[in-house]
This record gives C-alpha cells, structure tokens and sequence, in this order.
C-alpha cells in the first residue's frame, strides 16, 4: 500500500505541470488583451507607450515559453503570482476564497450522497414498483439537466413566485448559521440534487446486482431480518461503485460552481475563475486551475485507497 501511494503521488505533480502548461498557452489564444481588460478603457483612449510599459512591467512582451518558465519559478518557491487586474497576491485570493467554495462544495456533496445511496438503495429492493419508477426517473433527470438550468428553475420558483429565500448573496455558516443555511438552499439544491441523480443510479444498479448474490441468499436462509441483510450485505458491498463515482464527480461539482457562483453572487473559487477568464488575469486563472487539479488527484487517490477499507480482499502492491 506504501508503495502504491508513493507513485500515485509522486504523479500529481507531473498531471498538474501537464495541465498547467497546456492552460498557459490555450489562455493566450484567447482574443482580447489583459491590460485593456485590467484598465477597462477603450484601445484610442490609451497611450501606445504607456500600455507598451505596462505589459513590460508584468512581463507579457516576453515569448511565452519564458514567462511559463518564470511562472514555474515563483511557483517552486510558492508564489502563485499577482492579479493582472488588481495586483493583488494570487495565493491571497485563493486562500480569501477556499472556505466560501468549500462550504457550498461540502454542503452539496452530503445533499447529493444523503439522497442518492438511500433513494438508490430503495428502488432496488423495491425493484419495478412505483418507488423505483419515481427514482429512475428523478435520476435520469440530475443526469440530463445541467445545473444551472435547474438552478433558474429554483430560482423562479423559492425567490420570484413565493418569495421564500434571497436569490443571491453569501453568509459564512460560521457568522450567522440560520442566515447562511437560507442563502445556501438553492445554490446547494441546485449543484447537490442533479449530482444525486447519478449516485441514485449507479446506486441502484449496483444494490441490484448484489441482491443476486449467493451469499445474500445464504443471509436470508438463515433467517436474517430483511433490514440487516440489507444495510449489513447488500449496501456495504455495493459501495465500491458508489464511492467511485462520487469520487470522480468531483470534477462536475468544482466546474458546476463556476456558474452557480456566478448566479447566486457567491464569492468563491467558481466566481473568481469566471472573472479571471473574463478579465484575462492569466495568474489568478493558472492558481484556481493548479488548485482544482490538485484536489481532483488527491480525492482520486483517497478514493483508490478507500477500496482497500471497504473490500478488504483489494491488495495494493
């Protein structure tokens, strides 16, 4: 097992470079410049000399391998850079931000696991009932409907037809919980439920395919009541396809809040990232990017080596 999280960390650094450097050019084909984005004046308003200056300052008339190569250079020594726009720290930003992101993250992922294992649990054991009917379709429509769609849906209905919680807005839970538990429901309802259709559905198929199993008809032989051979047989070693693909929607959680950041004005990672694309702050975008592809290969180790705790037969050499 040792050895196993040994090479799996020591390739987050080379998945992370990689899709760093591939950012760092795909940025700059981007139209528009970052100084005019920064100043927010038209082209003919500007001193020719001057916006020269300006881009020698932040080292954008360098050729691009240059400027990556010096990026890696802050970065060895953790330095994520400054905001083209502000010339605030990049890091700063970031670490301002990762509680706000964390708490709608954290918040939707227990909504999406809460309702999806016990409503995918259900529809199995009541396999073709009006139960499972309900469920499946619930679940194909988390998986087709993006988030921000349904995301306006809640909003039309809780905020403009009956006017029960705020359309936009942040508090930190720490603040005032009851104030940020209101201005969290839709954000959360919005990025949690359509992330729970998918955990519904392989939920589902995978109790299913464990009811079948021998040895849960051997727990019912002996006379095991039904709830035990459930929860004790069925559920716990169905888990393995179920923690894989809540592992693996991580990525759909951190892209989904982009928009949802932007809808709802909440002030985290999501909102930052949009704003940095829009404003062409290469440093903030390259920081919020190494920092999601950093966590998504951490939870994908973590998921790999939760197999070894659910299924104790699962070795890692």
């Amino acid at each position: 097992m040792i050895a196993y999280i040994v090479r799996r960390c020591a390739q987050i650094p080379l998945v992370a470079l990689l899709v760093t450097l591939s950012l760092f050019f795909i940025m700059h084909l981007l139209p528009g410049d970052p100084i005019y984005a920064a100043i927010g004046e038209s082209e003919a308003s500007l001193d020719p000399e001057a916006i020269h200056q300006m881009r020698e300052n932040l080292g954008l008339n360098d050729p691009l391998p240059v400027q990556y190569v010096r990026w890696l250079g802050d970065l060895a020594q953790g330095d994520l850079g400054r905001s083209f726009k502000d010339r605030a720290s990049v890091g700063q930003n970031i670490a301002d931000r990762i509680p706000i992101t964390t708490q709608v993250g954290v918040m939707a992922l227990l909504v999406a696991i809460c309702v999806g294992v016990p409503a995918g649990t259900i529809a199995a054991v009541k396999r073709n009932s009006l139960v499972d009917y309900f469920v499946t379709v619930f679940a194909m429509f988390g998986i087709a409907v993006p988030s921000f769609w349904f995301a306006m849906l809640l909003i039309w209905l809780f905020v403009v037809t009956l006017g029960w919680l705020p359309a936009s807005g942040f508090v930190g839970v720490w603040e005032h919980p009851i104030d940020a538990l209101r201005h969290m429901v839709l954000p959360v309802a919005a990025l949690g439920l359509t992330l729970a259709g998918s955990i519904m559905r392989y939920t589902r198929s995978s109790v299913l395919e464990t009811l079948n199993q021998d040895y849960v008809r051997t727990a019912r032989s002996k006379g095991l009541a039904e709830n035990t051979v459930i929860v004790r047989h069925a559920v716990r070693n169905s888990l393995l396809p179920v923690v894989t693909i809540i592992g693996l929607q991580l990525g759909y959680l951190l892209g989904g809040s982009i928009i949802i950041e932007s809808m709802f004005a909440i002030p985290g990672l999501g909102r930052l990232a949009l704003d940095a694309i829009n404003g062409r702050d290469y440093p903030t975008l390259q920081g919020v990017v190494l920092l999601f592809t950093v966590l998504v290969l951490v939870v994908n180790l973590l998921t790999d080596m939760s197999y070894a705790v659910l299924d104790p037969r699962i070795r890692y050499s």
